[in-house]
């Protein structure tokens, strides 16, 4: 099935309805965003909602460091719009510390938790680390068939990488339970030379692994860390944009998120994204401006 882009004349409250795939940020709870995408008097509390208008996912990189308070959940739950994505990365003392069979009680208290988000937790992020390797692939293979529901996975082992038959083993497996692969791209990030201490930061805490664009599910999922310059990043994007443009035209619904060395500029990359894939695909909706002030003033009576 080949999927149309609808042209919109006006800009809706929420993207959900008129983006034919998913964008957005690593968080949405950046300060340096003020002024830029943010109103320059928007409060903590309130960026959860502004994001929300800008962007229809976030990644959820703030669940892998620690676990919400249920109260905090219920409060995303009330700003998060109905088709808002919140890809929840399972807690790293889940997905860092042994074997996953004995973590599957904390995963599913973890599910648990974040139930009140209901069709909004889609897809949930398993991030191995480069350790778990191909001779733990049983031990994957009950977790996934335990824990259920919408998943997706990321590896960083290298032989999951070197297009043999221990990735290809990898990709069965995940092919078989309806898992999708994350494709991180950080060639953008490693191809920087810049002494700039947030880039150094970045590049030592990275995966530096080939590119894999799968699409095992209806749902790919990108992950792209980009250039601190904007406009170094357009030759590394420029086939992600064919491959995004190609998976919506299959009738997939891709999940697409920018991350800069430091996130500043994280949204502009993302506008950028956005702004190209328009030129691939005519007739997508364009993304909101800057809120104004009134915007921020309603969100103080949530």
């Amino acid at each position: 099935m080949r999927r149309k882009c609808s042209a919109s004349t006006s800009t809706p409250k929420t993207l959900t309805s008129v983006l034919p795939y998913y964008l957005g940020c690593p968080s949405w709870s950046e300060p340096a965003w003020r002024d830029s995408l943010y109103p320059a008097s928007a409060r903590p509390a309130d960026f959860l909602a502004l994001y929300a208008q800008f962007f229809n996912a976030v990644e959820g990189n703030t669940t892998f460091y620690a676990r919400p308070s249920a109260e905090t959940v219920q409060r995303w739950a009330a700003l998060m719009p109905e088709g808002f994505r919140f890809c929840a990365k399972l807690p790293r003392d889940i997905s860092h510390a042994g074997n996953l069979a004995e973590q599957l009680g904390a995963a599913q208290a973890f599910l648990h938790l974040l139930k009140p988000l209901g069709m909004r937790l889609a897809p949930l992020w398993l991030q191995l680390p480069a350790t778990f390797g191909p001779t733990r692939l049983a031990e994957l293979a009950g977790f996934l068939a335990e824990l259920g529901g919408p998943l997706a996975v990321e590896v960083r082992h290298p032989a999951f990488f070197a297009k043999g038959e221990e990735e290809r083993a990898l990709n069965r497996l995940l092919v078989d339970r309806g898992v999708e692969r994350i494709c991180l791209d950080s060639r953008a990030l490693f191809n920087c030379q810049s002494a700039a201490p947030a880039v150094l930061d970045a590049q030592s805490k990275k995966s530096r692994l080939p590119t894999r664009p799968a699409a095992f599910t209806q749902f790919p999922q990108l992950r792209f860390i980009g250039h601190p310059e904007l406009e170094a990043n357009d030759r590394f994007l420029a086939p992600w944009l064919e491959k995004v443009a190609g998976w919506i035209e299959e009738g997939r619904t891709p999940y697409v998120f920018l991350h800069t060395s430091d996130n500043r500029l994280a949204p502009q990359l993302a506008r950028r994204f956005h702004a190209q894939l328009s030129t691939r695909l005519p007739g997508l909706s364009a993304l909101p401006e800057l809120i104004d002030e009134s915007a921020v003033e309603q969100l103080g009576l949530l």
